[in-house]
């Protein structure tokens, strides 16, 4: 299974490590939409940045 995650809250005023781990996953503006496979990397970033993106199951 995959996991498609969307930014939905800007990374302006977040934390450093908030704005990497939004970068790592590809994401870079509001409203931008990638697929990441799911496993334990990428549940580990999206616990980190939970409250700026949307994640649905594909």
């Amino acid at each position: 299974m995959a996991k498609q995650i969307k930014l939905v809250k800007s990374l302006i005023g977040c934390k450093k490590n908030q704005i990497d781990t939004a970068h790592s996953l590809g994401l870079k503006k509001i409203g931008e939409v990638v697929t990441q496979p799911d496993n334990e990397q990428t549940m580990g970033k999206i616990k980190v940045i939970s409250h700026l993106v949307e994640v649905k199951e594909l």
